[in-house]
């Protein structure tokens, strides 16, 4: 189960992300839960794998926003990282941002247990 302890530990600004969700904590962590879920689930691998960068974008953009909004600072930094490579469309090798997605996204999902 999510606590702010734990989110706080793991790295997130959980006082920035609170205020998005008029500090109700109940929300933000049920927002927080749903958030990880969406990154273990959301096909982004797939879609860098298949070259498909426009999907990609729209994927990673999506997760931006959820990230960014609840403050889980730790794992929106690569993920920002990465939706602006692939908003300007630059070549390359994303085999290291989505890495440390992933990395993130474990610690995260650990933090459930």
């Amino acid at each position: 189960m999510f606590t702010i302890e734990k989110l706080k530990e793991y790295g997130a600004d959980v006082d920035k992300g609170m205020s998005r969700c008029a500090n109700n904590e109940m929300l933000y962590l049920r927002l927080v839960k749903i958030c990880v879920q969406e990154l273990s689930t959301c096909g982004l691998g797939d879609a860098l794998k298949a070259n498909d960068l426009d999907r990609a974008f729209e994927i990673a953009h999506k997760l931006k926003g959820g990230v960014s909004n609840l403050a889980l600072d730790p794992v929106a930094a690569p993920v920002s990282e990465l939706t602006e490579l692939l908003r300007n469309k630059t070549p390359g090798d994303y085999e290291d941002l989505l890495s440390k997605i992933a990395r993130e996204t474990e610690k995260l999902t650990a933090l459930s247990d």
